[in-house]
């Protein structure tokens, strides 16, 4: 019980920012108390559902997780290392909490021409093959950088093609698919092997998964788009889109048999898990599952906890982004929007738990060449402004193509002048910028001006906030150290040129 309060403290602070943001815009800018206050309440009870997922994480999936990874790296066997990368890559994602509220928006917007499952499937697929092939680069040793600089020219030229209805949405999931349960599993799995494998150093070949895992969904979503949008032939304007406003008690299905199917349906998306764990552990290994009883209660809690999230984000955070987008609208004063989009990217990210773990894991492999506090507030800052420049493309109605081409772009060529160290590093630190408690509440934003500002669609305009929160981070982080670099050697020229002569 004491390890579940801890956890649920642990919750608590990472939503306590949006609660202390929120609460401060509704006092002393909007000042009045927002519409439906009881059922958001009721809906910020999600943090409950993030303590259980957590527990049940940390006494089932992760235990269990790293013992399989370090098996497989003492086996030494290609094939099943491949395997393993594949198929925990994949059964992460498809659990991942802040993607299934991201593809079902995307289904509810679309009227169902864009599959919730359907998509998670493309997604979950495509960051299982590129964990596959990012174990094949650390075991190779290969440079993360043109692996890098490769796949974002592929996704800036698929960019090129894709229908706008799809871009946003394709660079949101690509933001949200390494999170809560993905980016624990895939970061361990990288740096264990870096750690076990002669020659290898954890900072430049540990680190890079989880930045692989982000781009790669980005080019399937867009082919995905791209089929149902130009080889199909959807036409969503046909269509009359209603966005009203939900009725809480019908989109929460809070009655007894809305709640049994609730939970069959989350068991369906935490299957693939206990399938991976199973298969490798009693098929593979032919080990038996070390403390049985207590994995099982971790599954259960696991179960429980993302039912209860999910139900939190329709009851909570789902109804605050859209009223937050509603009410500064109407205000009909743009700077309070930047100012609310720019403190709510940075107060999350500041205390964003695995943004805390990748810091200071980077600190340690680092030794003494990057300091955790700076890491998070140069990638805090980043999701800052990344976010308040995708609030402004919604109210000016941009093209998000040249959003994206641009600040990847710069991403390239900040990569070829950074020093090597921190590349790895970079592009991961972009994927793990927004929480499972951020993600919802940023995706109801963006959808909420989307419907609000006139001339705007939200398929089209809405999406694309996330994917901003990933760009931007990369660029301070990448920016910050080439700067430092450029610096250190120039002082170390001139201490060079000022020191007398060796006599």
């Amino acid at each position: 019980m004491k390890i579940f309060w801890n956890t649920l403290l642990h919750a608590g602070r990472n939503l306590l920012p949006i609660i202390l943001v929120v609460a401060a815009f509704q006092l002393f800018v909007l000042q009045s108390v927002p519409e439906g206050l009881t059922g958001i309440l009721i809906g910020l009870g999600v943090v409950v559902g993030v303590a259980l997922f957590l527990q049940g994480l940390e006494m089932g999936i992760f235990p269990i997780g790293k013992s399989l990874s370090n098996a497989f790296a003492r086996r030494g066997s290609l094939p099943l290392l491949l395997g393993f990368g594949f198929s925990f890559g994949f059964a992460a994602v498809i659990a991942e909490p802040a993607l299934i509220a991201v593809a079902e928006q995307a289904q509810t917007i679309s009227q169902g021409h864009i599959d919730a499952l359907t998509l998670r499937l493309i997604i979950a697929t495509s960051v299982g093959l590129v964990v596959a092939l990012g174990v094949l680069r650390t075991l190779l040793g290969w440079p993360i950088h043109w692996f890098m600089i490769g796949g974002y020219i592929a996704v800036v030229s698929v960019t090129w093609f894709a229908p706008p209805e799809i871009v946003g949405l394709a660079y949101d999931s690509g933001g949200v698919t390494t999170n809560i349960v993905t980016v624990p599993l895939i970061a361990a799995l990288g740096m264990g092997l870096a750690a076990s494998i002669s020659g290898r150093n954890v900072l430049s070949d540990g680190f890079g998964l989880v930045a692989l895992a982000v781009m790669v969904p980005m080019i399937t979503v867009q082919a995905y788009g791209i089929y149902v949008f130009e080889i199909v032939g959807v036409d969503l304007a046909a269509d009359a889109l209603d966005l009203g406003e939900p009725d809480d008690a019908k989109s929460a299905n809070l009655d007894p048999m809305g709640i049994l199917m609730g939970l069959l349906v989350t068991v369906r998306d935490v299957l693939p898990i206990i399938a991976a764990v199973l298969f490798f552990q009693l098929a593979i290994l032919r080990q038996r599952i070390p403390h049985l009883k207590r994995v099982v209660i971790g599954f259960l809690l696991v179960i429980l906890g993302l039912y209860a999230f999910v139900i939190g984000l329709k009851l909570g955070l789902f109804p605050i982004g859209e009223r937050m987008a509603d009410q500064l609208i109407a205000r009909d004063n743009v700077i309070f929007l930047y100012l609310f989009a720019f403190a709510i990217g940075f107060a999350t990210t500041m205390a964003e738990p695995a943004l805390i773990a990748i810091g200071d894991q980077a600190e340690q492999a680092a030794q003494g060449q990057i300091r955790a506090n700076v890491i998070r507030l140069l990638v805090a800052a980043g999701v800052a402004i990344g976010i308040t420049i995708g609030v402004h493309r919604i109210i000016a109605g941009d093209s998000i193509h040249y959003y994206v081409i641009g600040g990847y772009a710069l991403v390239i060529l900040l990569t070829f002048l950074a020093p090597r160290y921190i590349v790895a590093l970079a592009y991961d630190l972009g994927g793990v910028t927004t929480s499972e408690v951020t993600v919802p509440l940023v995706t109801a934003l963006g959808i909420g001006l989307a419907t609000q500002i006139e001339g705007r669609d939200a398929l089209m305009d809405g999406f694309g906030l996330i994917a901003f929160a990933s760009i931007f981070p990369i660029v301070t982080v990448l920016g910050y150290a080439t700067v430092a670099d450029y610096t250190n050697r120039w002082q170390a020229k001139r201490r060079a040129a000022d020191s007398p002569p060796d006599i």
